[in-house]
């Protein structure tokens, strides 16, 4: 199991300390300083079953420069959102746990970190 972190996020830290909590075995990535690449990034999106906009954090200031909110959320721009998720991966919603299973979870609550435990 893996998780990508910002140790700045409340959220990322709540999600680890449940991790440590529940003794669970889980590498830490923290994002912002290794970045995924589009392919990685692609391959969360598959094993998240979500598209990059479901992932991207639309009102950091990042993405108001970028204007993401006026770029078409489909099939065609798929590969736009993922490069402007590589090229900035501020944006990108976190914490995001690769589970066991193959699978992942967007790991904002604690149900959803609970979720990643218990897929093996």
């Amino acid at each position: 199991m893996e998780i990508w972190i910002d140790p700045a996020c409340s959220k990322c830290r709540n999600a680890v300390n449940l991790l440590d909590a529940e003794g669970a075995s889980y590498t830490v990535r923290r994002y912002l300083d290794e970045v995924p690449t589009e392919d990685e990034i692609r391959a969360v999106l598959g094993r998240l079953g979500l598209e990059p906009w479901d992932i991207t954090r639309t009102q950091e200031a990042e993405a108001k420069e970028l204007g993401l909110k006026e770029w078409a959320r489909e099939e065609s721009s798929r590969d736009r959102w993922i490069e402007a998720l590589a090229r900035h991966p501020k944006l990108v919603q976190r914490p995001i746990i690769t589970a066991d299973d193959g699978t992942a979870v967007v790991a904002r609550t604690e149900e959803a970190v609970r979720d990643a435990l218990g897929r093996h």
